[in-house]
């Protein structure tokens, strides 16, 4: 075997190989925002998400099993490039009942998809930065 065909088997048997690290849940998301108190009003009063505390430039919220963090950027960042889709049960209402807080809906609620057992609808609308948020709901089918 030359030094060429061993280096080429040892870099295949790495790729091969399953990794130790395994990232299988989510602990925390961030997103940039351009005005702190405002953002924080939105998600807390009128999102409804759980306050937990401030830290410096962040605000953070509990969101199911998943932390959420918005914050103040100290560089100059591009803001609107991460679509977050939170889980409702009832769509339909949760879109009514937000338009009637004045929140501005890119698309109402809408079929995406039929899946074997329910149906998948969405929606989309933007915080106060301009944030795009998705809305999701799976309907079960009786």
């Amino acid at each position: 075997m030359t030094p060429e065909s061993a280096a080429d088997t040892a870099t295949l048997a790495a790729a091969t190989t399953e990794s130790n690290v395994q990232f299988d849940r989510i602990g925390q998301i961030a997103i940039t925002v351009r005005d702190l108190p405002r953002a924080r009003n939105f998600y807390q009063h009128t999102l409804g998400m759980k306050f937990l505390f401030d830290a410096g430039s962040m605000s953070f919220f509990q969101c199911g099993d998943v932390r959420f963090v918005v914050g103040l950027s100290e560089e100059p960042v591009s803001i609107g490039g991460t679509i977050l889709y939170f889980k409702v049960e009832d769509i339909l209402l949760t879109h009514a009942r937000l338009e009637e807080q004045g929140v501005r809906f890119l698309q109402a609620p809408h079929l995406v998809a039929k899946m074997p057992d329910h149906d998948l609808w969405m929606a989309f609308l933007k915080d106060p930065d301009e944030n795009v948020l998705g809305v999701m709901s799976e309907i079960p089918r009786a």
